[in-house]
């Protein structure tokens, strides 16, 4: 069943858009930070006109601009007359000179030229001035293909094709990359000569021409109907004509490749156990922005209607939403929001259902789009984004005054001490009870989607109504703020699985979308009897025994990826075949002793090398006479962890290290800025605190509520930190002591221990979500492990943070040290691999910056900003998909990075640190006796394992 979305704007969704808060000092400081919002913008110029006037410039005809060496173009692609190249940093300005003042819409004509694969974006500003907060980070997409028809493999498997960027002109508007307004932005222009800024975020861009205007005004269907009818176009009669959906001859996105589906067998191409490439979307087409376009080539000029075979069986009891158009245009409003239904089964979804729409083609080819776009529930996710700023702001107000353990039997007076505060929950109740009935109407029916709405409000009517209850119901209301940012993320996703496009005659009879009971009966008994004979473990081709081995514990869709650059790239370069297993990480180990294992082992952590070195099982890289001009490729520190007795016995995957995050609007609000200095820390961390927030340090932890239970490792890399900043060792006496107890590290020991002793530091916390409340403003954390989720998991936050390098120790000659640990994977060369050569040659082309950039922004284009691939790679690390200012972040701090050496016995020493750390902290043992007594213990497991291993102990020289 098909559904066209009701356009008309309800009064309550008017209702939810104008959100007030009141003028109390403590609840404007809590929204500090956050621009006019577009909803108050429009209300600014309620009364302003939207004159019928355009305004063409050509990008060449710029005013002024910061980018030296700028390029025009005099023919680009087809377009003649001057271009203007924008690049990835700078801002290019124009003068347009506005014959009447009023509200404008703004159309880019652009050329996406190459860059890092990622979506391009710029701050718009009108006159000088960002007018509202979205137009801070404008989006234009890319255009992407599948580079090579669908192939099979050696076991008859389809190999997804790789994608390529396929640029070509486009024309945009300049809309809300969040998806959360349908239309696009209107501007305010004043009469005369106005200046229109674009600032490079990232990626560049060929600008054509900009055009100030209104868009053009789409037609109801019955006003298009009424034309077709007086055009006396004929109604098409013929054959059906059928597009396969994983046949999309352009996309918006490298993650919108051909999936498969073995659920049915009514999916076209079928086969009950090989894996065939027969469909597209499904949950990789969700955000809105993203879209999908199919070239359909038409003999006969007349009218036809469209079906879609869809299915949409991912968000239960809500409706996906799709735009149509032909030819780059929406033919009527109607098609502007299509809504499918949920059913777990395949729909065949006829545009118009009752009344099927008629659609006007000539005769030759033309291009049908599918556009992922939010309908009506663009304005209720963009009022529950407001809702979860605007209550985390009231969170971090009561923590202010309660602090984050308050006592139980205390009455706070907080609707005393915060009159403004308690005005916002009452608002906000009202808004979030308006949200739950507004699903309900928008869905016809009560659901999971109100129970987060319903609990958050109830509770803030509670509340309400009993203000000493709050202090003790802070971490539930917490928890149900947390709720509805997830709830956001879950709604604004909208997936959508086509299987094939039909364009048919009017009245055609459809095929059915599934198949009767009888077959699939069979296909489930095939499916079943092809378990016991398909190898699911090997990826890709499977090749005989001249083939090396190569084990990777990762996920299919990584591995996948890999064996593919692997079949395209790797074996007809060099003709070395490898066959690609999937196996679980705590094999490794005992398939090597059996000697059983692989040629090469890939994604091993960095403290793994070392331990099989010792054991003779891993072979020494740098007996390769290349070894040299392949460690080029890393900063030394990522090679440190694999260095054992003058061997490097892996060479690395991954590198992280930690950066010092901050949230922009807290800092604005307490008038501070990031600390550069330790020294600097200690001066604004009292502000921090007066206010019952924190700062984080990586910390030693058990994840709460792990079943079976998880600890997060932390303490190590903030010893290592502190140690390296003082100049320190971890190991020292030729690695066979610990650096513990030396002056350097007992004083590295003593900063650590004092900084949770003297200010407090949180012992226990979940990082993402107290830094996205505002608990935790200031946090040194792994870049890969914080950036990527904030990116995905906290939208509403899109411009109010950020980071820079950790804080330096500042030397007593005045010279900084910036020193930070790093952590990884490596890929290792088993000593046992009768095809040492080769596997080298295949380690030297995956460590390559070439492989690494593809695998890297496969990944991503895999699973999204969350995927980003932290590769050790130097190159490939700047042809990554970065902004330029986070990149360049990134490596003011990876200069200071120093690698964590492992040692035989080694593992005592994280284990012990922690124990050590706990004892001066929560026992209050002395600092000097303490790290004494616990490097005696590690440096006694270090003897040991030497001993073990026939190695010279300290004592033995």
């Amino acid at each position: 069943m098909i559904r066209v979305a009701d356009p008309i704007a309800l009064l309550l969704a008017v209702f939810l858009c104008v959100v007030s808060f009141p003028a109390d000092a403590q609840v404007t400081a809590g929204l500090a930070g956050r621009s006019i919002s577009y909803d108050d913008y429009l209300l600014l110029y309620v009364s302003s006109p939207r004159p019928d006037a355009s305004v063409t410039i050509a990008g060449a005809d710029y005013a002024r601009t910061d980018i030296p060496s700028i390029v025009t173009y005099d023919d680009f692609h087809g377009v003649p007359g001057p271009v203007l190249r924008t690049e990835e940093e700078g801002f290019v300005e124009w003068e347009i000179d506005v014959p009447q003042a009023g509200l404008y819409h703004i159309r880019v004509d652009y050329f996406p030229v190459p860059g890092r694969s990622s979506e391009i974006e710029r701050e718009v500003r009108i006159n000088g001035e960002v007018p509202f907060d979205r137009a801070r980070y404008v989006s234009f997409s890319r255009v992407w293909a599948n580079g090579e028809p669908i192939r099979r493999d050696n076991r008859d498997n389809d190999l997804r094709p790789g994608q390529v960027e396929t640029p070509r002109w486009q024309s945009a508007y300049v809309r809300d990359f969040m998806g959360y307004y349908n239309e696009p932005f209107l501007f305010r222009f004043e009469q005369g000569v106005n200046t229109l800024r674009l600032t490079a975020v990232k990626e560049p861009m060929v600008v054509g021409s900009i055009t100030v205007h209104q868009a053009p005004e789409i037609p109801t269907y019955a006003q298009l109907l009424d034309r077709y009818r007086a055009a006396g176009y004929p109604e098409y009669r013929g054959e059906p004509i059928k597009v396969q959906g994983q046949d999309a001859d352009l996309k918006s996105d490298p993650m919108l490749y051909p999936i498969f589906d073995r659920t049915s067998p009514a999916t076209e191409p079928y086969h009950p156990s090989k894996i065939r490439l027969n469909t597209i979307g499904g949950y990789r087409w969700v955000l809105p922005g993203q879209w999908l376009l199919w070239k359909i080539e038409i003999d006969k000029p007349g009218l036809y209607q469209i079906a879609l075979k869809t299915r949409q069986n991912i968000t239960r009891g809500l409706f996906t939403n799709r735009r149509l158009t032909i030819n780059g245009e929406v033919p009527f409003r109607e098609v502007e929001n299509i809504a499918i239904t949920y059913n777990m089964d395949w729909q065949m979804t006829l545009l118009g259902d009752d009344e099927p729409f008629l659609f006007y083609f000539d005769a030759g080819v033309h291009e049908l789009k599918l556009e992922v776009v939010l309908s009506n529930l663009a304005e209720i996710l963009r009022t529950a984004e407001a809702s979860v700023y605007a209550l985390n702001a009231a969170y971090r107000q009561f923590l202010m005054i309660t602090g984050p353990t308050p006592d139980p039997y205390r009455d706070y007076e907080l609707d005393r001490e915060l009159p403004g505060v308690m005005v916002t929950l009452r608002e906000q109740s009202e808004i979030l009870k308006g949200l739950s009935r507004y699903m309900q109407e928008y869905t016809g029916q009560r659901g999971p989607h109100n129970a987060t709405l319903d609990r958050l409000s109830i509770q803030l009517d509670s509340m309400i109504r009993v203000p000493r209850t709050i202090p003790t119901r802070m971490g539930a209301f917490r928890a149900n703020v947390g709720a509805l940012g997830q709830w956001i993320l879950q709604t604004r996703q909208q997936p959508l699985e086509i299987d094939y496009i039909l364009v048919t005659a009017p009245g055609e009879r459809l095929p059915s979308p599934d198949v009767g009971p009888l077959r699939r009966l069979v296909h489930r008994v095939r499916a079943f009897i092809a378990s016991f004979t398909e190898d699911y473990n090997s990826i890709g081709n499977v090749h005989g025994d001249r083939a090396i081995e190569v084990w990777v514990p990762t996920g299919r869709d990584q591995a996948q990826v890999l064996k593919e650059m692997i079949d395209n790239t790797f074996t007809p370069n060099t003709g070395i075949e490898v066959n690609l297993k999937l196996v679980q990480p705590n094999v490794l180990l005992a398939a090597t002793v059996a000697g059983r294992g692989p040629d090469v082992a890939m994604q091993v952590w960095n403290s793994d090398p070392v331990n099989y070195a010792i054991r003779n099982a891993v072979h020494d890289m740098s007996r390769f006479p290349d070894f040299a001009d392949v460690a080029t490729l890393f900063h030394e520190s990522a090679l440190t962890p694999f260095r054992f007795q003058d061997g490097v016995f892996a060479l690395p995957e991954q590198q992280w290290f930690p950066m010092l995050f901050y949230r922009r609007d807290i800092f604005e609000e307490l008038g501070i800025r990031p600390p550069d200095t330790w020294d600097d820390l200690f001066v604004i961390l009292p502000e921090i605190q007066k206010n019952n927030m924190d700062f984080a340090l990586p910390i030693t932890q058990l994840v709460p509520g792990s079943n079976p239970p998880i600890v997060i490792t932390g303490n190590l890399q903030t010893f290592t930190m502190k140690l390296f900043q003082r100049d320190g060792e971890l190991y020292v006496d030729g690695d066979t002591r610990t650096g513990l107890n030396t002056d350097a590290g007992i004083r590295a020991f003593r900063d650590w221990t004092d900084l949770y002793v003297n200010y407090k530091l949180p012992l226990q916390f979940d990082m993402l979500n107290r830094f996205r409340t505002g608990e935790i403003p200031l946090a040194i954390a792994d870049y890969h492990s914080l950036y990527n989720p904030l990116q995905v998991f906290a939208p509403e936050l899109r411009g109010l943070w950020g980071f820079v390098p950790v804080p330096a120790l500042k030397r007593e000659d005045g010279s900084l040290n910036r020193a930070a640990p790093s952590g990884g994977t490596a890929v290792m060369l088993m000593e046992h691999s009768r095809n040492r050569d080769e596997s080298w040659e295949y380690i030297k082309w995956w460590v390559s910056t070439e492989s690494q950039v593809r695998f890297a922004r496969e990944m991503e284009s895999l699973l999204g900003p969350s995927g980003r691939f932290p590769t050790a790679n130097r190159e490939a690390m700047t042809q990554l998909p970065w902004p330029v200012r986070d990149y360049r972040m990134l490596e003011a701090q990876w200069e200071w990075v120093r690698g964590i050496p492992e040692v035989p016995g080694g593992y005592f020493t994280p284990r012990h640190l922690d124990n050590a750390f706990r004892s001066v902290v929560i026992s209050a043992d002395d600092v000097i006796e303490t790290a004494e007594d616990y490097a005696r213990v590690i440096n006694d497991e270090i003897d040991l394992k030497r001993r073990e291993f026939g190695l010279p102990t300290w004592q033995e020289g």
